[in-house]
């Protein structure tokens, strides 16, 4: 990428106030002799009259001074913020027992109802569903691996086997037992057609839509799903499925606004936390791995967040093309490059 392409995207973010590159490089004036992060809040300059650094330091040597008012040359407003749920998750994490929210929020000298606010707003979780997902995915390990279901709920931290039931089917969509046969016994209704971005596959279970594939090939995308559940019986809809299938293909075609549908989302709590956040990246935006991953609270999980967005079986409705590398180039994505690049042209059009 020239430097000429550098700065526009730079200018870009200045003028969207992106939040995902605010640590990323700061913007001087030359007018004023002030530099600024690219979020702002002063009146935007002329194009002609800003100059690109890539840090504080940088702009200072060139003569420029900061900004009184977004403070560049200081920590991130929401670094300590940041930084207090990332501690909060690694204690919730190390815990043998759920932990209230008052009891955490003591351990990272926060008031709760604060708290409760500043972690829901990081993680896209409260404390609560935070925990009962991280259980879940330890369930899910254990069960994987072919640990009986008894052992496997207590070391995962169900309290008593009523609590177990309440809450596993749920997080699991289905029994234990069927999930660690692989999906054995579970209907798994789909459908096969074309639209803009190509081939898709939707996929129906009980409890929602769990997975819209895109491709080339109808019969990979039903390999796809066949590997996705081994064990499931995988069999066409009746007449409102493919109702519902009209449903999902006219959001493909056109996502604006909630997604009606109910999504049967299954992975791991980290998983899980990664394609919540992924929802709440606005259309037309794009923000980093790095900046996705300290959104959840774990600045140094990028290529997990990588990972995470690879198993998505979701497409568009858990938006993953919206994550793009630090540079602001297009890196994988599990449907294929150029249908990123469509998906985010297409998208930056109707903003």
């Amino acid at each position: 990428m020239s430097y000429a392409d550098n700065d526009e995207r730079r200018w870009l973010a200045v003028e969207k106030r992106d939040r995902s590159r605010d640590d990323e490089f700061v913007y001087a004036v030359i007018t004023t002799g002030v530099y600024c992060r690219p979020t702002c809040r002063a009146r935007r300059p002329l194009r002609q009259h800003v100059r690109f650094f890539n840090d504080a330091g940088a702009a200072e040597d060139a003569g420029f001074r900061p900004c009184k008012r977004c403070q560049p040359d200081k920590s991130h407003p929401h670094a300590a913020q940041q930084a207090k749920i990332v501690q909060a998750c690694r204690l919730l994490e190390a815990s043998e027992t759920p932990l209230t929210l008052e009891a955490l929020a003591d351990k990272v000298a926060i008031s709760p109802g604060y708290f409760h606010r500043l972690f829901k707003a990081a993680t896209g979780l409260t404390p609560r569903a935070w925990q009962q997902a991280r259980r879940a995915s330890k369930l899910r390990d254990a069960l994987s691996g072919g640990q009986k279901v008894t052992r496997a709920l207590y070391d995962a931290g169900y309290a008593s086997g009523s609590v177990f039931y309440q809450q596993a089917d749920a997080a699991l969509g289905m029994t234990a037992r069927q999930f660690r046969n692989g999906g054995e016994g579970v209907t798994v209704y789909f459908a096969l057609g074309r639209c803009q971005l190509g081939e898709f596959l939707v996929a129906e279970s009980e409890r929602g839509v769990c997975a819209i594939l895109l491709g080339d090939e109808p019969q990979a995308l039903v390999a796809e799903l066949t590997q996705s559940f081994p064990k499931a019986r995988l069999t066409p809809g009746d007449a409102a499925f493919q109702q519902r299938v009209a449903q999902v293909v006219g959001w493909l075609e056109r996502p604006q606004g909630e997604f009606a549908l109910p999504l049967d989302l299954r992975g791991t709590a980290f998983q899980r936390e990664v394609w919540q956040a992924l929802r709440a990246i606005a259309p037309g935006t794009t923000v980093s791995y790095q900046e996705l991953a300290r959104r959840i609270g774990r600045p140094r999980a990028s290529r997990a967040v990588a990972g995470a967005c690879a198993a998505n079986l979701l497409a568009v409705v858990v938006p993953c093309h919206r994550v793009v590398r630090q540079d602001g180039g297009l890196s994988g994505y599990r449907w294929g490059v150029a249908r990123k690049r469509a998906l985010l042209a297409r998208e930056a059009q109707e903003e």
